[in-house]
């Protein structure tokens, strides 16, 4: 059971001048799920090496217990300092591809060719694709098989408008991801504001918050279970 992992390299929140990245949690909970489950994972990003991490998801009010086993984890600090360029990936070597968010997805992944047309051939060869968060974003210019957006007329949910609003980056990132998931012709739903909410349709797996982490990585773990 081989799984990839596909995170930012992007570290700039618009014009800001802060800092973005990945989300702490949506990489550390699927991780441990997936290599307690017994899964090789393989940890790649669009620029290879160290993928920026989101400051504010490195605080003491975002721990988990998954962040807290990952800093004493040294091994798997290792493997996230040296994750691989995304451009060397091919979808052949994979069972299934996780996507955690973040806000830099949505600048970096949601654009990149190579992430774009691997998404596109795991989903074309039968494979699962997991994105939680932001991370749904990454399915913006995605396209099935048939031609038409990944999404279309697919059960899938991400970070919620009143979720951008409440965190006050509406106005700063470059879209928000409910609106292109509708515009894409995705049956959009949603739980509770920062509630875990998964939902799988066929062999994509879209979660809508960092509490959706662990769930998402367990019903990824399901679909692979049945296509053994």
């Amino acid at each position: 059971m081989n799984v990839l992992m596909v995170l930012t390299s992007h570290d700039q929140l618009g014009d800001t001048g802060r800092k973005t990245g990945f989300w702490l949690e949506e990489f550390a909970a699927p991780y441990y799920v997936l290599k307690d489950a017994g899964a090789t994972v393989t940890l790649a990003s669009p620029l290879g090496g160290q993928p920026p991490l989101d400051p504010k998801s490195d605080e003491a009010d975002a721990q988990t217990d998954a962040t807290r086993r990952f800093k004493d984890d040294p091994a798997a600090q290792r493997e996230l300092a040296a994750t691989l360029a995304l451009g060397t990936i091919f979808a052949a070597g994979y069972d299934a591809v996780f996507y955690p968010g973040g806000h830099g997805p949505l600048w970096d992944l949601a654009e990149d060719k190579a992430s774009i047309a691997l998404i596109e051939a795991m989903q074309a060869a039968g494979k699962p694709v997991a994105a939680v968060c932001h991370a749904p974003g990454v399915l913006r210019h995605v396209k099935g098989v048939d031609g038409a957006p990944l999404v279309k007329g697919k059960q899938v949910t991400g970070f919620t408008n009143t979720e951008e609003d409440a965190v006050g980056l509406s106005k700063v990132v470059p879209f928000l991801v409910e609106d292109v998931l509708k515009e894409n012709g995705g049956i959009y739903s949603k739980g509770a504001d920062w509630a875990s909410y998964v939902l799988t349709d066929g062999i994509l797996i879209t979660g809508q918050n960092p509490a959706s982490s662990e769930a998402a990585a367990e019903a990824l773990l399901k679909l692979l279970a049945q296509s053994r």
